[in-house]
């Protein structure tokens, strides 16, 4: 019993792992404050320079 648990317990951890794998990814990368101002600011800019445009 204690045998068939341990392989049957390895068996589905490495079928989970293998499925997480395939499953795609839920969360975006993270993006640091700085990145995140940086990015304001030039979407910010870039109205501006369309309108002298």
């Amino acid at each position: 019993m204690n045998r068939r648990k341990k392989i049957n317990q390895l068996l589905k951890a490495n079928a989970k792992k293998a499925s997480a794998k395939l499953a795609p990814k839920k969360k975006s990368t993270y993006i640091s404050k700085a990145d995140r101002l940086k990015l304001a600011t030039e979407a910010a800019q870039e109205p501006v320079i369309a309108a002298e445009n």
